[in-house]
């Protein structure tokens, strides 16, 4: 009994992994070819490349931000994805301020001494932070934005879908020829 529950954990397990693996390299790939961010559900998952806002979350983290729908709603202390020049920048607010009907927030990162010496606009807010991290797995989503990656990413489920294929073609070959003997 134990040996077939092992079993089965053991199918449910590898098959889970290879429709995850597939599931995002699907996502991925997806917004390779139209250009956008990776996005699932409204929810994006972004790369933490600085410790500006340890302990919240670390460097080599991933985060989960969700995309806003209208950037002039958070208020003091919400986590903000902005976009500032060519890169994306997640701080804490610490003051909102709304100048003719045009909202901004200044923005600190936890780990930082003083405040951003900026004031970012609602229009460059991407989306929110979930509370939602895992620790280190940035470093493996950096290394997917290469064309290597994204190649070995289409590779890897296309050939564990093979060898799976192969496996049970080669299985049930062994049993018909076990039961013709």
């Amino acid at each position: 009994m134990m040996k077939r529950l092992l079993k089965i954990t053991t199918k449910l397990a590898s098959s889970s992994f290879i429709i995850l693996l597939c599931l995002l390299a699907f996502i991925i790939l997806s917004s390779r070819v139209s250009g956008a961010e990776p996005s699932f559900f409204g929810y994006q998952i972004k790369a933490v490349l600085s410790g500006s806002m340890e302990p919240s979350f670390q460097t080599g983290s991933i985060i989960s931000i969700k995309q806003a729908d209208d950037t002039t709603t958070f208020k003091k202390g919400d986590i903000i994805t902005f976009q500032m020049e060519d890169k994306l920048i997640t701080h804490r607010i610490i003051d909102v301020e709304n100048k003719s009907g045009q909202v901004s927030y200044n923005t600190k990162g936890d780990n930082n001494d003083g405040p951003d010496m900026w004031s970012v606009p609602s229009n460059d807010v991407i989306g929110s932070y979930t509370g939602f991290t895992i620790p280190y797995v940035g470093y493996a989503l950096n290394v997917t934005q290469s064309k290597e990656a994204s190649a070995l990413l289409l590779f890897i489920p296309g050939f564990l879908l093979f060898s799976s294929a192969v496996f049970s073609i080669v299985k049930a070959a062994r049993k018909l020829s076990v039961e013709k003997a």
